[in-house]
């Protein structure tokens, strides 16, 4: 069949040199074997995948045993020729047809056709060439035996692969340096090297090959050490400027981390080709060294090498990095000069460096061009850039028609378009994801867990979470992330501990995650301290991102002091520290040092936003620093340019409302461009309510309640208002209303740690086991502050009762009776810390004032609004609570 084909072909003028040399070849072998294969004419077409028994081929097998053997080296020829230009179905045939007409095969046919099998993956003809190189004694052909091995370890299977190297009579440099690149191609790296210093014990000295082999599997392996040992032998045998050897070298020490050595090796080199370019190329990407990898390509184009696809696909990839569009555009011109427009690679390259550069324009109609070899790949970063964009809808879009055209979605393409939430739904690629079984896989799955969380769909999240087969560090930090998120402190500390069990290596955005979580204020103090001493143990404390979530932790845990020492060790400082130390004293009322760390910031010309001015005015608001706070307010908006936001506003109104300055705080709200939010009404309302101002007090309940019918804070403070101002008519009205539209009121608690344990209190609480004990000290606290001349004030009772009772009910207050338990169940000195989810009422802040002279203990609350730092009969808010 092949003889015939081939007989056409050279009725035709040949221009190809490949089809010259070959036609020239098949026109000796024609001419010698012509006559014995037209005395088989009658013999059928071979299929490639036939069995090769001995019983085929009978007539011609007659007829080439009177041929004499040494007519087979044209066949030979012809088909190492056919090897060479990669022609291997051609290889095959030929074969197949030789071995059929009966013809004698010697070792180096087998050689040639086992070289091609492991090209084709064609295992079944591999394994029928062995059946043959047993039965015909050829195994102990070492060319054969390094073929036959080679094909097993190209097809994956190395356990026969290394059998055949057991059954080899003869070995040789060239048999040992095939097993070890079997064993390097299929990962096995450590048993590669293992190999290699067998070989070295039984005498056998290594080639070229063998060395640049040994190199590629210590990269893979990250042992750049040993290398380093090896070049050194390498050296003294005097394969150091082998071309081979070089190559290998660079892609170790680029891999390694050790891009100047690489360099060194490739300025020694004597001759270079692409390969030698391309990776120091790669390499000085691989390290972020993007301007020498251009400095190299420019050198390359001046040593008049003609950079191959690998070499211009990786300098694009180096321009997506940098988003250097500029130069892109001029590569991509090279590449259509070259003739590599069609490459998958080079597109797909191409198509992320528009997208990172922002010109979608253009990757869409690199994607468009693409048309029929568009794989997964190409939609996949293709659906990235637009969402990286911000063209959320047209990632969407693509996805959907992707799915259309028939192209299944990789881990990767379900992980990048679950970040077009809200536009797709979590749960939708879930059963996507499930149906084309990814749903287990790490990317998927974190990804998944990543939208449920954000959802605030937790019990999702952590289905999804423990379906993961392999869970990196990625998955857990996402999972710990998520109870951080919601104020789960016990949840991310177990995840945080199981972790640790399972023996994943926390990182610094772990830790970063789980101290975040102890800033909730139920969290136990312990616990955050606990995390940092684990943090120093691992070495990462001094990370940014740690240090920084230390520094906020310990400011919302009332710690303003060890939030200090942190933020004064960091070497570096990023906005997050200088706002959680400016924001941390605002709320301790130490309003003159957050202006002083703001100074500080000022003095080093640092970016400051919007967050670094709300801690600014709400230090000035909490110091009763009016003048400053509008003076603060001026230089954000005209020297920064920050445009103010709502918090920003509402801060402005917080500040002359605690002030007393009612009229200027609703000066603010009219002024605002935007209309007021619920927090802005909130804070007008709460503080009528302290200065009596009922007219400002029914406007600012009004407001509110007309944005949030159901918040119980508008009902409870405009009824306080009436109260306080003796309207009791008009307070019932308030509170049948709530009853009407079903509102509750929120009840007041109160926390306390003591020994790791957290107790709560509710107002009148009688259910704690020692609350015998709790009221027997409250009494006892009472006849004390009457010494002190404590006289209450029942104007924050806001019941219609006598006297006696309202002080009754002032005593039973969930603060009190969490300071008088803290006050019996540790000893004498110790601090307290009390967490009130609602604001202290007046009376309980000077109640605590004199406690904590009487008792001698520092006492800090941490109310809805503040923290109050209660030490030797004042506070450190001045008293503006």
């Amino acid at each position: 069949m092949i003889l015939n084909l081939t007989l056409k072909s050279l009725q035709k003028p040949q221009t190809n040199p490949y089809l010259k040399t070959v036609t020239t070849q098949f026109y000796i072998l024609f001419h010698t074997l012509c006559p014995l294969f037209q005395s088989n004419a009658t013999a059928t077409d071979l299929n490639p995948n036939s069995p090769l028994s001995e019983s085929e081929g009978p007539i011609a097998a007659k007829v080439f045993d009177k041929s004499p053997q040494p007519e087979l080296v044209p066949c030979n020829h012809l088909l190492f020729e056919f090897s060479r230009n990669n022609s291997h179905r051609e290889v095959v045939n030929l074969f197949v047809d030789i071995h059929r007409s009966g013809y004698r095969i010697d070792g180096s046919t087998l050689s040639c056709v086992l070289k091609t099998c492991a090209y084709l993956i064609n295992v079944k003809l591999g394994i029928q060439l062995h059946n043959h190189c047993v039965k015909s004694g050829f195994l102990g052909d070492v060319s054969v035996g390094t073929s036959l091995l080679d094909m097993y370890m190209k097809i994956g299977n190395v356990e026969e692969g290394r059998k055949v190297f057991d059954e080899m009579g003869e070995k040789n440099v060239v048999s040992w340096t095939s097993l070890l690149a079997g064993y390097a191609q299929n990962g096995l790296n450590f048993e590669a090297l293992r190999l290699f210093f067998t070989m070295q014990n039984e005498g056998v000295k290594a080639n070229p090959f063998t060395f640049a082999t040994v190199f590629g599997a210590l990269a893979d392996a990250g042992m750049v050490d040993t290398g380093v040992q090896l070049h050194t032998i390498v050296i003294k045998v005097g394969f150091e400027a082998n071309i081979y050897v070089c190559n290998s070298l660079i892609s170790l020490y680029s891999k390694s981390r050790m891009i100047r050595d690489g360099k060194a090796v490739f300025d020694s080199m004597v001759t270079r080709n692409s390969i030698s370019w391309n990776s120091i190329v790669s390499g000085y990407i691989r390290n972020g060294f993007h301007f020498e990898a251009f400095e190299m390509f420019y050198r390359l184009k001046l040593a008049d090498v003609k950079p191959n696809n690998m070499i211009l696909a990786s300098m694009i990839q180096s321009c997506a990095n940098i988003r250097e569009l500029c130069f892109a555009r001029q590569l991509h011109c090279e590449i259509v000069k070259n003739g590599f427009e069609y490459d998958h690679n080079i597109s797909t390259t191409l198509m992320v460096a528009y997208s990172k550069g922002g010109e979608m324009n253009d990757a869409f109609r690199i994607f468009s061009m693409m048309d029929e070899v568009r794989n997964v790949v190409s939609w996949t970063a293709m659906i990235s850039g637009y969402l990286q964009n911000g063209w959320a809808e047209q990632a969407v879009s693509l996805f959907r028609e992707m799915s259309r055209e028939g192209v299944r979605p990789n881990d990767y393409t379900y992980s990048t378009i679950l970040g077009a939430q809200p536009l797709i739904s979590p749960f939708e690629v879930h059963a996507q994801a499930v149906k084309s079984d990814y749903a287990t896989s790490p990317t998927v799955g974190t990804a998944l867990l990543d939208a449920y969380v954000k959802l605030g769909n937790l019990d999702e999240a952590s289905k999804v979470f423990g379906r993961i087969a392999e869970k990196d560090i990625v998955a857990w930090s996402a999972m710990l992330s998520g109870y951080a998120q919601i104020g789960e402190t016990e949840g991310a500390i177990n995840v945080f501990i199981q972790m640790a069990k399972e023996g994943v290596e926390p990182n610094e955005y772990t830790f970063s995650s789980v101290i975040n979580a102890c800033t909730a204020p139920t969290a136990a103090v312990e616990q955050g301290k606990q995390i940092h001493a684990w943090s120093i143990k691992s070495r990462f404390h001094n990370a940014l991102c740690v240090s920084s979530a230390l520094v906020t932790m310990y400011a919302k845990r009332g710690d303003i002091e060890s939030a200090n020492q942190v933020f004064k060790r960091q070497r570096v400082r990023d906005l997050v520290s200088w706002n959680s130390m400016i924001t941390g004293y605002a709320q301790h009322g130490h309003g003159r040092k957050a202006l002083e760390v703001f100074k500080e910031m000022q003095t080093q010309n640092l970016e400051m936003d919007g967050v670094t001015f709300i801690g600014v005015i709400s230090a000035c608001a909490h110091a009763g620093l009016v003048d400053e706070g509008q003076r603060y307010f001026d230089i954000m908006v005209k020297d920064r340019h920050i445009e103010p936001t709502m918090e920003l506003y509402s801060c402005m109104v917080d500040l002359y409302s605690r002030a007393g300055m009612l009229e200027k705080a609703m000066d603010v709200i009219n002024r605002m461009p935007f209309p007021a939010d619920t927090t802005v009404w909130r804070t007008l309302l709460a503080a009528s309510h302290v200065h009596r101002n009922v007219e400002l007090g029914k406007l600012a309940a009004e407001k509110l309640i007309s944005l949030q019918p159901h918040d119980s804070a508008a009902y409870v403070l405009l009824s306080n208002i009436y109260a306080a101002t003796g309207d009791w008519k008009e307070r019932t009205k308030v509170r049948k209303l709530m009853g009407i539209r079903k509102v509750k009121k929120e009840a007041g608690y109160s926390w306390i740690e003591v020994k790791k344990n957290t107790y709560s209190f509710l107002a009148g609480d009688v259910s704690h086991p020692m609350s015998d004990e709790i009221y027997l000290k409250l009494d006892e606290l009472r006849m004390k502050l009457k010494d002190f001349g404590y006289q209450p004030d029942t104007n924050f009772v806001l019941q219609d009762v006598d006297e006696e009772h309202k002080e009754s009910i002032l005593f039973q207050h969930s603060e009190r009776l969490a300071i008088a338990f803290g006050l019996i169940a540790t000893p004498r000195g110790t601090p307290l810390q009390i967490v009130k989810n609602l604001r202290v009422c007046g009376d309980c802040h000077t109640v605590i004032k004199l406690i904590s002279m009487i008792e001698e203990r520092y006492i800090v609350v941490r109310d809805s609004n503040r923290f109050h730092h209660f030490k030797g009969g004042s506070c450190s808010c001045g008293d503006y609570w």
